[in-house]
């Protein structure tokens, strides 16, 4: 089913968004899955090259003996996953436009629009600060008895029970935290690479998009934590799969949020 374009009632430079419904994010999906057939040898690349440096850095801080921090990285990648995809997008686009798709896409789709997107990443890595620092403020103000043993520091302080104000505070401002950047990037870092506009232009136009189809982007988040959710269970391996199939269904989501430029 086609999008249906609706003119918003503001200032001539806004970009229109289309409105879309349930149905949506599972043509997305599709969409993705035949353009990850398509580009199937550069794709599970991709998401091997993920697989890779998410387990040697769970390596590392199980070296170290700083397990503990893993769930909190996690939850990190949640945040950062719209950037960790840019060269799927580009792969996406390439596909679109019959054109040979590379490897090296995530470089590509990088210089196109760097400057921007790196607006984009900035406003991340500051949401995901944030996220940390206020579990570090709630910590202080909410835990009460002995400081929990870091080795177990999450069983310890969400999954025993008994400290629930402190992981319910926790919890809720993660997320509060992560609405925010999942507005601010839902189809902002593709929009970078397929137009010159500015950051702030595409930030707006994603939390235009996702505000005005509020239901089916709902919707689409909800897939998209059981998706990368079934990859980080599977100790990543599984993200070799979802990432790709995730990257190239956010372009087609693109797509049809946002009429193309004439």
């Amino acid at each position: 089913m086609e999008p249906t374009s609706v003119a918003a009632d503001v200032a001539a430079e806004e970009i229109i968004v289309n409105q879309i419904n349930l149905s949506h994010p599972w043509e997305w999906i599709n969409k993705g899955w035949r353009d990850m057939m398509n580009a199937r040898r550069h794709s599970f690349t991709y998401g091997a090259v993920i697989v890779l440096i998410s387990g040697l850095m769970t390596l590392g801080l199980m070296r170290e003996g700083l397990f503990y921090i893993v769930p909190f990285l996690a939850a990190g990648f949640y945040l950062l996953a719209p950037i960790i995809g840019l060269g799927l997008y580009q792969m996406s686009a390439r596909l679109e436009a019959n054109e040979p798709v590379q490897f090296c896409s995530a470089l590509e789709a990088w210089r196109r629009n760097q400057a921007q997107l790196g607006v984009i990443t900035a406003g991340l890595l500051i949401i995901m600060q944030l996220w940390m620092m206020s579990n570090f403020v709630l910590f202080a103000l909410l835990f009460d008895g002995m400081h929990p043993p870091l080795e177990n520091f999450f069983g310890s302080v969400f999954l025993s029970g008994q400290h629930n104000a402190f992981a319910f505070a926790s919890i809720a401002v993660g997320f509060i935290l992560a609405w925010v950047a999942y507005a601010i990037s839902a189809i902002s870092v593709p929009m970078l690479i397929d137009r010159k506009v500015d950051g702030f232009t595409a930030i707006r136009t994603s939390v235009k998009a996702v505000l005005q189809n509020w239901v089916p982007m709902t919707f689409w988040a909800v897939l998209i934590v059981c998706f990368i959710g079934l990859g980080l269970a599977t100790f990543y391996i599984g993200l070799a799969l979802m990432m790709p199939l995730l990257g190239h269904a956010t372009w087609h989501a693109y797509r049809d949020l946002v009429p193309r430029e004439q």
